[in-house]
């Protein structure tokens, strides 16, 4: 497995560069570029592709925690650090002529460890009964403008299929022969259809963009069932259940280059199970070349209800050509 996940970033890195070099030698019309603006300008998440245009996303997200709303009457309480890392493959591109409905491909790989183990050790890429890693799901996407000539409002709806059995591994043994039933959570083993619309808004001076998004899921799958011991043994913790999921980014561009941005992001999970939690955060980005573009973004979850009080640091390359 871990063989397969680095020819993928090397596949990845391969065509990024290709596509870098072959922007570098082909012909620019400057005059039209400086009116469009950057591809961190131009294009939000809102905005879609032209007809046989790429976009394609690595993203990175480091989840880490000491503090949790689990106890008993969802009170704060301590415990050994766990951490989650999340790797998405994006891969968007236009396929109509009047610009208005993009196809792509979207791939989740993820590494969690628990028990205490430091922050960094989920890029070991473990298995064990303190670890766990690999490819969790993947989904079909389409984004389209619902509104002719409204370009800076779009939608993504996206069929997200897991590729996991379980989301705990059942009978692990310990160091003494143990068995252990509740070890590292992976990733939901269920389905879920999400849909989330996108629209910004850039100021008459051109320096500030605000750009807004609502992300809504909806989770299924087979019916969870437990064991004598209260372990789920089939279906996820989320089937039957209904996210809303708004959030607010307001950016200044430093440059055009450069972009400097803030954000508030709640999350609110309905159904047979409930949580929400709310995270603020800030981060920039920078266009590295015609091509690529580096994204950097840093958040605190501060409030919460049956949910983890940590931190996640965000780190990603996008490649439009």
């Amino acid at each position: 497995m871990n063989n397969r996940y680095f020819k993928v970033l090397l596949v990845l890195a391969l065509i990024i560069n290709f596509n870098a070099f072959a922007q570098e030698d082909e012909d620019t019309d400057t005059e039209s570029s400086s009116v469009q603006g950057s591809n961190i300008q131009t294009y939000t998440p809102s905005k879609l592709l032209d007809k046989g245009q790429w976009d394609i996303k690595f993203f990175n997200n480091l989840y880490t925690e000491t503090e949790d709303l689990f106890g008993p009457n969802e009170t704060k309480r301590t415990k050994p650090r766990e951490t989650f890392f999340t790797s998405t493959l994006e891969i968007f591109t236009g396929i109509s002529d009047n610009n208005r409905l993009n196809v792509g491909l979207l791939l989740e790989y993820r590494s969690n460890v628990i028990n205490g183990k430091s922050a960094t050790s989920v890029f070991n890429l473990g298995n064990d009964i303190s670890s766990r890693k690999g490819f969790t799901s993947f989904a079909p996407a389409l984004k389209w403008q619902p509104i002719e000539g409204v370009g800076n409002f779009s939608i993504q709806s996206a069929f997200h299929i897991p590729l996991i059995d379980q989301e705990t591994e059942k009978g692990l043994k310990d160091a003494a022969g143990n068995t252990i039933n509740n070890a590292v959570f992976l990733d939901q083993n269920g389905y879920t259809f999400q849909n989330r619309f996108f629209y910004d808004y850039t100021l008459p001076s051109g320096d500030w963009q605000l750009f807004t998004e609502l992300n809504t899921e909806y989770h299924f799958g087979d019916k969870s069932v437990e064991d004598n011991n209260g372990n789920r043994i089939e279906g996820s913790f989320a089937n039957d259940t209904f996210v809303l999921a708004p959030g607010v980014f307001m950016s200044y561009f430093p440059s055009d280059k450069s972009t400097i941005l803030g954000f508030v992001q709640h999350f609110q999970r309905f159904g047979d199970f409930t949580q929400d939690f709310t995270a603020i955060g800030f981060g920039g980005k920078y266009q590295l070349t015609e091509v690529l573009n580096l994204e950097v973004l840093y958040s605190k979850f501060v409030r919460g209800t049956t949910t983890g009080l940590g931190e996640s640091f965000n780190i990603g390359l996008r490649a439009l050509f």
